[in-house]
């Protein structure tokens, strides 16, 4: 399984950006697909997960301005991004999880300019 993902880059606070993973490889129907970034000297957090019912979850700090999806198939997974804040800037990786599986993209650089 791999997962590349793209969309990243330099952007004003306010601006929007969407952000797009590949998922390539055999994968569970019942995966869990998702998005998480990690700031320079912070821990990596989760930012975003849908599953393949469709169900989401955000992290409070995006709750209203990010929205996740995900095509039928399972083998795409988007995080449109809206009013970005400087706190926003990262590293964004999308993820693929199931019972049996857990893989991880190469990520992908959000700076948001203040």
């Amino acid at each position: 399984v791999q997962l590349q993902a793209s969309g990243g880059g330099l952007v004003q606070a306010g601006g929007s950006l969407k952000l797009s993973c590949v998922v390539s490889g055999s994968i569970s129907d019942n995966s869990i697909l998702g998005w998480y970034r990690q700031a320079p000297g912070k821990a990596r957090e989760p930012v975003a997960t849908i599953t393949h019912e469709g169900r989401t979850r955000y992290a409070d700090s995006v709750q209203g301005r990010f929205t996740i999806s995900r095509n039928n198939v399972g083998s795409a997974v988007n995080l449109q991004m809206n009013n970005l804040k400087p706190e926003d800037t990262a590293v964004y990786i999308c993820n693929v999880y199931w019972r049996n599986g857990d893989f991880w993209g190469q990520g992908t650089q959000v700076t948001v300019s203040s």
